[in-house]
C-alpha cells in the first residue's frame, strides 16, 4: 500500500475515533436532562438538516436518494434504532471503556450471520473469531468473579443489532447508492425516535446543552463518514487495528471528563476480540491470494 494512502487511512480513522468519542460523551451529557429517545431524536434531526441541506446545495444528489425499496429501508431503519437505543442507554449506565471493548463483538455477531443469512462459509479462520470473541466476553464480563452488570447486555444486543442492520446493508449496496441509504436511515428514524420523545423536551434544554447536541447530530454522520472514507483507501487489516483504538482512547476521555477508573481486563478482553479477527483477516486475505494466482504456478485446489 502506498504511503500516500496509509496516511490518508489514519487522518480519517482519526476522525473516527474522535466522531465516536464526542458523541459518547454527548449523550452522557445530554443523559441527565434529555431520555435515550428525545437524545436519538436530535440525532437524527441533525443528520436531517445536514443532508437536506446537501440535497439544495447540491441538487445532482437528488436522483440519489430515490428508492424502491421502502419496506428494506424501514427493516433497517428499526434495526439500526434498536443498536442506537441501547448503545446510547449503555453509555449512561457503563463505563466508556466497557461499552465500546463489548462492541468489538459485533464482526464475531456478523460472521454468524453471513454464514446462516448469507451463506457463506464457516472456514477455520472465523470459527476463530467465533471463539476468541466469546472467550473476550467473559474476559471483560468476569460472570461470577465480580458483580453482573445487566447494562451489559445491552451493549451485545448492540452489537447483533448493528450486525443484522450491516448484513441488511450489505444486501441493500447492490442496488441503492451510499447517500440513498443514509438518507433513508434518519428519515425513517426520526419519527420512531420523536414518538417516544417529549414534544416539549426542548424547553428542558439549557444553552450549554447545545454544544453537546451539535456534537450528537455531527459525529453521528461523520463517525460512519470517516469510517467508509478510511476502507475506501485502506484494507479491514489496517483500518480494524485502528480502530481498536477506541478503547484506550474513550478510556482515557472517560477517565479525564468522568472520573473513570481504567479496569485493564477490560483491555485483555478486547485484545483477545481483535486477535481473533486479525487472525482471520490474515487467514482470508491468504485465501483470497491463492485463489488468485494463475494455475500454472500450483495453485492448490480448494473445496
Amino acid at each position: 500500500m502506498q504511503s500516500q494512502n496509509i496516511l490518508r487511512v489514519v487522518l480519517w480513522m482519526t476522525g473516527t475515533l474522535l466522531s465516536f468519542s464526542v458523541m459518547a460523551v454527548s449523550i452522557r451529557l445530554l443523559a441527565g436532562t434529555l431520555s435515550v429517545f428525545e437524545i436519538l431524536t436530535v440525532r437524527s434531526f441533525g443528520a436531517l438538516l445536514i443532508l437536506f441541506s446537501l440535497l439544495a446545495l447540491n441538487p445532482g444528489l437528488r436522483p440519489a436518494a430515490r428508492t424502491k425499496r421502502i419496506p428494506m429501508h424501514f427493516f433497517r431503519s428499526a434495526i439500526h434504532f434498536a443498536g442506537q437505543y441501547s448503545w446510547a442507554t449503555a453509555l449512561t449506565l457503563l463505563p466508556f471503556a466497557t461499552v465500546f471493548a463489548l462492541e468489538f463483538t459485533l464482526p464475531v455477531w456478523v460472521l454468524i450471520l453471513a454464514v446462516a443469512v448469507l451463506g457463506e462459509k464457516l472456514t477455520s479462520g472465523r470459527i476463530v473469531v467465533i471463539v476468541l470473541g466469546f472467550i473476550g466476553c467473559l474476559v471483560i464480563l468476569r460472570p461470577g468473579l465480580i458483580a453482573f452488570q445487566p447494562a451489559s447486555i445491552l451493549v451485545l444486543l448492540c452489537s447483533f443489532f448493528y450486525a443484522v442492520f450491516n448484513v441488511a446493508t450489505k444486501q441493500m449496496t447492490a442496488t441503492e447508492t451510499t447517500f440513498g441509504i443514509v438518507f433513508w436511515m434518519n428519515l425513517l428514524q426520526f419519527p420512531l425516535a420523536a414518538a417516544g420523545s417529549d414534544p416539549l423536551f426542548v424547553t428542558r434544554l439549557e444553552p450549554w446543552q447545545f454544544a453537546p447536541i451539535a456534537g450528537v447530530g455531527v459525529a453521528g454522520l461523520s463517525a460512519h463518514y470517516c469510517m467508509a472514507r478510511a476502507f475506501r483507501y485502506g484494507d479491514a487489516s489496517l483500518v480494524i487495528p485502528l480502530d481498536f483504538l477506541r478503547v484506550p482512547l474513550i478510556a482515557l476521555v472517560g477517565w479525564l471528563f468522568f472520573g473513570e477508573s481504567v479496569d485493564a481486563l477490560v483491555f485483555v478482553g478486547a485484545g483477545i476480540i481483535l486477535a481473533g479477527i486479525l487472525w482471520n483477516l490474515r487467514l482470508e486475505a491468504r485465501d483470497a491470494k491463492m485463489v488468485a494466482l494463475p494455475e500454472d504456478e500450483g495453485t492448490p485446489e480448494r473445496s
